[in-house]
């Protein structure tokens, strides 16, 4: 089979597509002919050995995916061959993979693969900062930082579905025209150097509830500065490539909160909240109120381009790799 392999930890650019064995499924693992794998922010992290948790070479990106079950471990009674799934794993960036029997489910009814693929990780990590961390409530206001990428957007849309309004932050026009069309109640090019005011204005002076940062970067500060009374900044990730240094007297005034959301850990330590979690995400797919924003389709040759273009924050949305294309 084909597979977009990752020989040694290194730049984005020694990444490969070979010809390898297909993996044979352990146990309590199922096999997946993979139909579509999103691209994910991890991904590029761990092919440089720069992600919390990063596998040991060689091995193929690729941590979510769907397809059609192929084969299944001696231990393995839930699923069949022929089952359409839905799958957290790592190997999605190539023909066949496998994953965990207990970390796939059901490709959801009226869900196709390619958004099966490119909805999980950002809207389960959105939902499990905005709700379980970020405790928002109706009628609160959220500041989205990077809100134009996959977990921006799905931010924006979990957010007003939870009831609040929207401020979201991005670097160019087409970007905010992408976080109006979720649903963004305003816009603030944030390179504009007036995300403070603009916060000021949308908050009627009063200051944001909640700030969701997948960025960090010199934005942080701002942000937490642009937040009122018992404003609560949630530290998801930092696509800007730099970890900020905030002072700390930021948090004793207004009693302000900074909170690490790490969604991968939670749902080890409380599969039950995640699982609840995942029915209320299938609740709002169904009303139509969430779908993922997929912006690029791409075959494994070129995905170490539209991994690059990530890096370098240049994607709108989600990009999906079609292994079979």
């Amino acid at each position: 089979m084909k597979a977009l392999v990752c020989a040694a930890y290194g730049p984005l650019e020694q990444l490969a597509v070979q010809d390898i064995p297909a993996p044979v499924p352990g146990p309590r693992q199922v096999r997946i002919q993979v139909k579509a794998a999103a691209l994910n922010y991890p991904d590029a992290l761990m092919v440089q050995g720069l992600y919390q948790a990063n596998p040991q070479p060689p091995f193929a990106p690729g941590l979510e995916f769907s397809g059609v079950v192929t084969a299944v471990g001696s231990d393995v009674t839930r699923w069949k061959i022929g089952d359409c799934v839905v799958a957290l794993g790592q190997g999605g960036f190539a023909e066949e993979a496998v994953a965990d029997a207990n970390r796939v489910m059901p490709l959801p009814p009226g869900m196709d693969f390619e958004s099966g693929a490119a909805t999980f990780l950002t809207y389960c990590t959105s939902l499990h900062a905005l709700k379980d961390c970020g405790r928002l409530q109706a009628g609160e206001t959220v500041l989205v930082l990077g809100a134009a990428g996959g977990v921006g957007i799905a931010a924006i849309e979990i957010a007003r579905a939870m009831g609040a309004r929207v401020l979201a932050a991005a670097s160019s026009e087409a970007k905010l025209v992408a976080c109006r069309q979720a649903g963004a109640d305003a816009t603030i090019d944030y390179s504009s150097g007036k995300l403070r005011d603009a916060a000021r204005e949308f908050t009627g002076g009063k200051g944001i509830d909640v700030v969701y940062d997948p960025v960090g970067g010199t934005y942080s500060e701002e942000a937490l500065r642009a937040t009122g009374w018992r404003g609560r900044l949630l530290v998801v990730g930092f696509a800007s490539g730099t970890i900020p240094k905030l002072p700390l007297n930021l948090a004793l005034l207004n009693e302000r909160s900074i909170v690490g959301v790490y969604w991968g850990e939670s749902v080890a330590r409380d599969p039950a909240a995640h699982a609840r979690n995942v029915g209320q995400l299938l609740e709002w797919f169904a009303a139509g109120r969430i779908k993922p924003q997929i912006s690029e389709r791409v075959g494994l040759a070129d995905a170490v381009a539209a991994m690059q273009r990530m890096t370098r924050r240049e994607v709108v949305g989600k990009v999906v790799v079609l292994p079979g294309a």
